[in-house]
């Protein structure tokens, strides 16, 4: 019979690899007190528009951009509100804003360096490949540079930097898309474009660890969207081939599959990092499935049948053209946004990205799930839900 002291210890081990087991596969509830975010167009709230010249403004700085919720322009790519956003509204938190080029912002409850056109790669290291693009050269290292050099601006002393971030709910992304956009607009080849799949990974990996290692404990990594029912692609990769389209959608189902291999990998790493630090919570958010369901079952939302068409642009069967963007003189937008999915050709709607946020937030397109039970339920009522916000 073993010894009550042997017994003891044995009882430690068990409730130890219990607790360690139940930190790394659940989230645990926490009430964030800010979103610090990273990333593409997808979470821009402004921050490209600020590094632009305004003598010569971006297509993206005239209407209809923000028409829907803010009534003007913000340097969002889209008619309104963006998943930052709603995420920010359902956490109860202001709207987070823009770090670059903002004057006298307040940064204590979010702050937000997510840039359009960003790359998960330096650019150096595309352009050396062939990859060219003359959006920004602000990629993901870069922003992450930022944050660290400003951190005295954003929280002052290094005990409250670390309390700021440690309680933050960190939004990596969505980020990476471009670095496939770019190596396919410039038409490489897919086996070229699969072998960045594993770098762009391993950068975010690699962000993600630098940020726990200043006290990061909470992050939301989105994956890539369907990459073949988006009107720039549908456009640019047309073909008579029917077989190549999925049925259901209308989408190219080949570039859907390269998104999956993205996510797939994206996946694997992120459990990778969760057995390594299972006092962080990694949550993986499920932006392909999210969308792509919207996509599938369109009516059941609220959009129009077979919503693969931009809301805002102009010719060819999807309403898009590379050389007519949104925002231009001659492009108007539809007159209710809120029954197309795709706004511009690249980026949704508010009402679509309504839908991807709720699906997140709520479920069930993040794993894990989170868990909202130590919120109030004022504050789990808030953001998106069942009734569109249109």
């Amino acid at each position: 019979m073993a010894s009550p002291l042997l017994m003891k210890l044995l009882i430690l081990i068990c409730l130890a690899a219990f607790i360690a087991t139940n930190v790394s596969s659940e989230t645990q509830c926490r009430e964030f007190k800010s979103i610090i975010s990273f990333g593409d167009s997808i979470a821009d709230t402004g921050n490209l528009l600020g590094l632009s010249d305004p003598n010569n403004l971006p297509h993206f700085a005239f209407p209809p951009y923000g028409e829907t919720f803010f009534h003007h322009p913000t340097g969002r790519f889209s008619n309104g509100r963006v998943i930052i956003d709603f995420i920010a509204e359902f956490l109860d938190l202001p709207l987070v804003p823009p770090f670059y080029g903002s004057q006298n912002a307040y940064f204590e409850k979010g702050v937000n360096f997510a840039v359009a056109g960003a790359t998960a790669l330096e650019r150096s290291f595309l352009e050396a490949r062939g990859i060219h693009f003359p959006y920004t050269n602000i990629s993901l290292g870069v922003q992450l540079s930022s944050f660290k050099a400003s951190l005295t601006k954003l929280c002052g002393s290094p005990s409250d930097c670390k309390d700021m971030i440690e309680n933050a709910l960190i939004l990596m992304g969505e980020i990476g898309g471009n670095d496939y956009n770019y190596a396919f607009f410039v038409k490489k080849s897919i086996e070229e474009i699969k072998a960045l799949i594993p770098l762009v990974i391993t950068t975010i990996s690699s962000a993600i660890t630098e940020l726990i290692d200043m006290g990061g404990r909470t992050f939301l990594v989105p994956g890539d969207f369907p990459l073949g029912c988006s009107a720039i692609y549908l456009t640019s990769y047309q073909t008579s081939n029917m077989e190549a389209y999925d049925p259901l959608t209308g989408c190219l189902t080949w570039l859907n599959k390269f998104g999956e291999n993205h996510n797939k990998q994206l996946q694997a790493e992120l459990n990778r990092l969760l057995k390594l630090y299972p006092h962080v919570n990694i949550i993986y958010a499920d932006y392909y499935n999210a969308l792509l369901r919207i996509y599938q079952e369109p009516s059941k939302f609220g959009f129009m049948n077979r919503p693969l068409s931009a809301c805002c642009g102009v010719g060819g069967p999807y309403n898009f053209t590379s050389f007519w963007q949104c925002g231009a003189d001659v492009v108007e937008g539809c007159s209710d946004p809120s029954k197309y999915v795709t706004w511009d050709g690249v980026h949704m709607t508010e009402a679509a990205y309504s839908l991807i946020s709720e699906g997140i937030l709520k479920g069930p397109y993040a794993v894990p799930p989170f868990d909202w039970s130590c919120l109030s339920s004022e504050i789990k009522d808030n953001g998106p839900s069942e009734k569109r916000i249109v």
